[in-house]
């Protein structure tokens, strides 16, 4: 393979630096702030701040609160991206074995993505209305008297129900393209080997589908941890009792609502720190796993 060769040897990170000044600007200045607050007791207002070294950290994970929200958030993240996934792939095989009226199927398991989040759980909002929701009066036909925002495994139904419901489109894309990547000949070869349609799916095709599958896994995991914030905000905001938050919006309600700059400011610190370590984790250990034909 021919090497590209550069007049001078700092061009290429001359072309790299609107990159990298991006990633400082808006990542590692951010970050190396958020660890400098951390360890600080901070007037909200700015007018001083006191050196607290670990105690912002030792009571944030001290807090029965905390850990409760971290709990939620664990189980929330592990539902919603297998919800997600599942139901991606399977649309996205039913979709590929269409055969009149594709791009009519695959544009309405679609436009659900060029949704704003914020606007999917204003529309989430409406679903499950105490009022006029038409889930509500769904589940109430089966004796469940459904009450978001005023009980906590309701108002996590709803969550959960929004963020899968926002994120599938995602998938599908995905898995659809994956599937119409396979090779036919690979396609024709299994059906000979192998007469059982379920039994070839998971031998020949899911396979072949492990990188995407591992992207969507990756992916899923970051969205659950952060971009279900605006479902959260607009499905708990105001709302009485005491409702199902993560810990990206714990972060944001301690921090601008509660006016602690410090714990907030632990709390993102450690957020980051499961991220990376849920990260290497994946890139470690299931990336083994994955058949790049």
């Amino acid at each position: 393979m021919k090497r590209v060769q550069f007049e001078s040897k700092y061009l290429p990170y001359l072309f790299l630096l609107p990159q990298l000044t991006i990633v400082a600007i808006f990542f590692y200045w951010p970050a190396a702030e958020a660890i400098r607050s951390s360890l600080f007791i901070e007037d909200p207002f700015g007018f001083g701040s006191t050196f607290a070294g670990l105690s912002n950290y030792v009571d944030v994970l001290s807090s029965a609160e905390y850990r409760r929200v971290a709990l939620f958030t664990f189980v929330f993240a592990i539902i919603v991206t297998f919800l997600v996934l599942s139901l991606g792939l399977t649309l996205a095989v039913k979709a590929d074995a269409v055969i009149r009226g594709q791009s009519a199927y695959r544009t309405i398991l679609i436009f659900v993505y060029a949704i704003a989040p914020p606007v999917s759980g204003f529309i989430g909002s409406m679903f499950f209305d105490q009022h006029i929701g038409p889930f509500m009066k769904f589940v109430a036909l089966f004796g469940w008297d459904m009450k978001v925002g005023l009980n906590y495994f309701d108002t996590a139904v709803a969550l959960i129900a929004i963020a899968v419901w926002s994120q599938i489109p995602y998938n599908f894309i995905f898995f659809l393209s994956g599937l119409q990547g396979i090779p036919a000949s690979v396609r024709e070869a299994a059906i000979m080997d192998c007469r059982s349609g379920t039994r070839r799916f998971f031998t020949v095709i899911l396979p072949l589908l492990t990188p995407t599958a591992f992207f969507l896994l990756v992916i899923n995991m970051t969205y659950s941890l952060f971009d279900t914030f605006a479902f959260i905000d607009v499905m708990v905001k105001d709302k009485p009792a005491d409702n199902p938050i993560t810990l990206v919006y714990k972060v944001y309600a301690d921090g601008f609502r509660g006016n602690d700059i410090g714990s907030s400011s632990a709390q993102s610190v450690i957020l980051m720190v499961v991220v990376l370590v849920l990260t290497l984790i994946q890139f470690r250990f299931i990336e083994r796993r994955v058949h790049y034909g």
